[in-house]
């Protein structure tokens, strides 16, 4: 099952996605103006060759968890933004919006 979701950081629109995959946990990203955040699903490495700006946080379940849970790696164009690891995924997508 695909869930898309509106979601609310600092007053700023993104859209959630939940791909729900089996005898697996989901796979989770957070879309913002100028970047997003993803699960670590992801590549992250793939985004940055891409010239994409990301952030990759693990063991995520659910929205609320990328929201709070500590970026593990962001791409060269992310950290331009002043997203940085270490930082929560809401202030990643704050600094994204």
């Amino acid at each position: 099952m695909i869930n898309v979701s509106s979601l609310k950081v600092d007053g700023k629109a993104c859209l959630g996605v939940k791909i729900e995959l089996p005898d697996s946990p989901p796979l989770l990203l957070i879309i913002a103006e100028k970047g997003f955040v993803m699960c670590g699903f992801l590549n992250v490495e793939a985004a940055e060759k891409l010239g994409v700006t990301a952030a990759m946080v693990s063991g995520v379940k659910t929205f609320e968890d990328v929201f709070n849970t500590q970026v593990k790696a962001v791409t060269s164009k992310a950290k331009s933004l002043g997203v940085e690891t270490g930082m929560k995924g809401s202030e990643a997508l704050k600094q994204m919006s």
